[in-house]
């Protein structure tokens, strides 16, 4: 189980990034950055682990979801307390989450699979495509990699800062861009189907 102790190794990350994030010290804002990279990195990492080891189980796919959503909640809530985005933003991607996982919660209680809830070829690319899903997981990892940056060089006094929280607002809003394009397609067709069951 190997696999499912890199996945709650996260949590502990989560927790030391933000502590990181908010102490005033330009060296712990710093440290941030790169760590953000180690916590997301860590997502791929015990999926490898898991299929490589033959570990892969209900348990560990439910830890992953956990974590990836606590990371992603966390790290905007975080951006959005010190002034680095819109709160906006983190209360969007909650409710975005929250109403997706409960659809998706209730999907097996109906003897269906998550992409079960998605009749349309485009709901099914948008939610479930490769294609999507990689390059929302590395605009998420751009956008908070860039506004602890940002954070990190406001703090210092650096001119660079407003040239690097250019790129981080965009990576940012793009993210959440995203976001909403894969959550949508499970708002609108999962009712459908669940009270055709």
């Amino acid at each position: 189980m190997l696999a499912n102790y890199i996945t709650i190794s996260r949590v502990p990350l989560l927790l030391l990034v933000i502590l990181f994030i908010t102490l005033p010290s330009v060296g712990t804002r710093v440290a941030a950055v790169p760590l953000i990279l180690v916590l997301i990195a860590l997502d791929s990492i015990d999926g490898w682990v898991a299929r490589s080891r033959g570990e892969s189980s209900i348990l560990g796919s439910v830890l992953d979801i956990a974590a990836d959503r606590a990371v992603e909640y966390a790290l905007w809530v975080t951006f959005a307390v010190e002034g680095l985005v819109l709160l906006l933003i983190p209360v969007t991607v909650l409710l975005r989450g929250t109403f997706v996982d409960a659809f998706r919660s209730v999907a097996p209680a109906r003897g269906l699979a998550p992409f079960d809830l998605l009749h349309s070829k485009l709901g099914r690319f948008l939610v479930g495509s490769p294609w999507l899903r990689g390059p929302y997981a590395l605009v998420k990892a751009l956008a908070f990699s860039l506004l602890a940056l940002t954070h990190a060089l406001r703090t210092m006094g650096s001119p660079a800062a407003a040239g690097w929280n250019v790129a981080a607002q965009i990576a940012a809003w793009l993210a959440f861009a995203l976001c909403l394009v894969r959550g949508l397609p499970v708002i609108v067709e999962a009712p459908r189907v669940l009270m055709e069951r």
